[in-house]
Parts: structure tokens; sequence; C-alpha cells
């Protein structure tokens, strides 16, 4: 017989967080989950839903009619993106600069598709050299870029110009903003991206659940003109057009305490307004990066390819990485993290995205990380770190 659990009331350790997402969740959004339940088809429900959706059009900076929260986590709205527009038959052009490029082939080849890839070091952008190549070799219906490489802090420059190669060559073009939405500028309709999906829990600093999602007019044309079905029932765009579009028919029970959150954490990304927040996350990280090089650390990332929201470090000779993120913890309950994939134990990952993109924050995390590194006998200059900090702010 099983026995009945004995568990205590939830008190989780108050960290704060500065690693690759989630970001700290400002206060406003965590009253909004608070908030009564409603139906999920209730009036006022649908109220909430148009009004996410116009937020959303407003961060990603286009009049797409087919915007939404997915739900589920910023890999839900990944494969909603890509498994609808990637069918059986289709070639689908995916970079090899990071880790998320991988995802984004792992994704469309369980959706049928064949894919090909478009190379650079992890580390470096693509070059439009080399997707123009790729595109002259495979004929891809598909490209996908990564905007804002979490792996490797790398932000994709010539955005447009990568876009202008794609439909030159009748490719619609899907983008990964998971760590920029809401951070790092980017302009879906004026840049001509087709599709974008986004996470909420960077740079929106809202927890996971529901995630941002965009299709233009081309892309959903492709997806409601498909051969076959996509293979997820649950992220089938065609059904959920029928609950996110103008009938609101059933089609899931929504996350409904997600929505709310969603919601309020973009009506703080209009509060503040998106150019202004876009310049927050790069003067704050900027006086992290100065503190960090000031220190006598080395960035990943070269300055032209430098993403303000996610700052990737490289570890000191002689330091063990992992050693320096337990500290962090077990002393500051501060959260960073590891490299992922080719930089895994070669860098640290430290965010600077939404509600954490606070200049109390990097202060905090500068004085912190100069303890841990000092406590492993790391030839660091903490006061020149936080004095350079404390200038650029």
């Amino acid at each position: 017989m099983v026995e009945k659990p004995t568990v205590e009331e939830l008190t989780p350790p108050d960290r704060t967080l500065m690693g690759p997402g989630p970001s700290d969740v400002h206060p406003r959004v965590l009253r909004a989950m608070s908030t009564p339940l409603v139906g999920h088809l209730d009036p006022s429900f649908i109220e909430i839903m148009n009004e996410v959706q116009d937020l959303l059009r407003y961060t990603f900076r286009t009049d797409n009619k087919w915007t939404i929260p997915v739900s589920g986590t910023g890999s839900a709205s990944m494969e909603a993106a890509v498994g609808n527009l990637v069918e059986p038959g289709d070639t689908m052009l995916v970079p090899t600069n990071g880790y998320f490029g991988d995802r984004m082939a792992s994704m469309a080849e369980r959706a049928g598709g064949e894919v090909v890839t478009v190379d650079a070091p992890w580390g470096e952008p693509l070059d439009p050299v080399d997707v123009e190549r790729a595109f002259d070799e495979h004929s891809p219906d598909v490209f996908g870029f990564v905007h804002a490489e979490t792996s490797t802090g790398v932000l994709q420059p010539s955005v447009p110009e990568l876009t202008s190669i794609a439909h030159a060559n009748d490719a619609l073009v899907v983008a990964d903003t998971v760590t920029s939405l809401g951070g790092v500028e980017f302009r879906a309709d004026e840049w001509d991206v087709d599709v974008a999906y986004a996470g909420p829990q960077k740079c929106l600093s809202c927890p996971p659940g529901a995630s941002p999602l965009t299709l233009n007019d081309d892309a959903m044309d492709k997806v409601l003109a498909r051969d076959s079905e996509p293979r997820s029932w649950y992220l089938d765009l065609s059904l959920l057009e029928g609950y996110w579009g103008d009938e609101r028919a059933y089609h899931h029970t929504a996350p409904i305490t997600n929505v709310y959150a969603l919601r309020e954490a973009l009506r703080l990304v209009a509060e503040e307004g998106i150019e202004d927040r876009w310049a927050r996350h790069r003067e704050v990280a900027s006086a992290l990066k100065a503190g960090v090089e000031a220190m006598g650390l080395e960035m990943n990332a070269p300055e032209e390819y430098w993403l303000p929201s996610l700052n990737t470090v490289r570890v000191p000779d002689g330091v063990d990485d992992g050693a320096v993120i337990q500290y962090l913890l077990d002393e500051f309950d501060l959260e960073i993290a590891s490299g992922l994939g080719a930089l895994e134990g070669d860098i640290w990952r430290i965010g600077c995205m939404g509600h954490s993109a606070r200049p109390k924050n990097v202060s905090y995390l500068l004085t912190a990380l100069g303890d841990a590194l000092t406590e492993q006998g790391a030839d660091v200059d903490v006061d020149a770190g936080l004095a350079a900090t404390s200038d650029a702010l």
C-alpha cells in the first residue's frame, strides 16, 4: 500500500537569476498569476486574448494577424513554427553555428523534411555569402536562423540581407528570437521575416508556459495549403487558427494563468517602450561587459557580434567552471550557467535580460564572481571591474 507522503510548504530559494533563462520575474507579473481563473472561452478571457495578441504584435514589430502565444515553453513555439512550415518533401536550410541551430535541424527532420546546412564556426554569425552559396547548392524551401544564439552569445547581424537572399530564392524565413525578443532590436516586418518564435522567460521576464509566435500571410498560406497534416495535433496551426483566429472555437484548454502572466509582462514592455527597452538592455549589459573585461576576463563573442542579453565569458585557465557556478549558488543565491555543446566547460553564460537587466544585479554579479574566482586563486582585479561597471552605469 502506498503511504501518504508528507510534503512541507513550498519554500524555493530566493535566487538572483543571471543565467541564460529564466530571468527574474517582475512582481507585477507574479501578482497577475495570482488573480482568479476564468474559463478559456469566457468572454472576459477572449478580451484578454485580443490584448495579448496586440501586445505581441507591438513587441515583434509586426502587423501579422497570426500572432499568438503557443501553449507551452519556447520549444513548443519553435516546434510549432518548424513542424507546420516544413512538410515531407521540403528542404530546410539551418545553421551549424550553435546549439539551437542543431535543434532546428532535429525538428525539421522529425517533420519529414530534408535538412541541409550553412556552416559557420561556433561563436561566429552566418556570413550572407555562405548563405547565398548554400541556396545555390540546395534550393531550400525554408531557411532558419538564430537571431540571438544562447549557446555562444552571438547576435546575428545583417538580418535583412539574409531574408533578401531567401526570398529571392522563393524560400520562407524562420527566425529564432528566443533570447532577443523584448531585449534586442528585432523588427519582423521591416526585416521581412516570415515566421519568428520566442520564449517568454528570457527578455520578457515571464514564467515559461505561453510562448510567442508570429507568422505572416505567406507563411500561413503555406501552412494551410499543406498536402499532409502536421505530425503534432496539439501544435497544428490550422487547428489553432480556430481558437486564436476570429472563431475563438475550442481546441485545447489554454494555460490561463500563463496567459495572464504574459499579458502583464508585455504591458511592461509597452509601458517602457520597445526601443527604450532595447537601449536599457544594451546599457546595462555594456556595464557588465566593461566590468568583466576590466576584471581581467575575456568575452567569448567579438564586439561586433556581442549579444547584450546573453554574455558569454571565457573561463580562465586553471579555473573549474562548475565549481564557480556552485559557489555562486551556495554563497550568493546567484545563478549563472556553463557552456553548451562545443563550448561546454569553456565559457560561462551570463544573462542580462528583462527584469534581471538592472544595475544592482550587475554590481552584485561582479562582486560575487570576483569572490568565486579569488577563492580559486584566479588572477582577477575585482576593484577594477566594479569601478569600470560603475563608470559605465
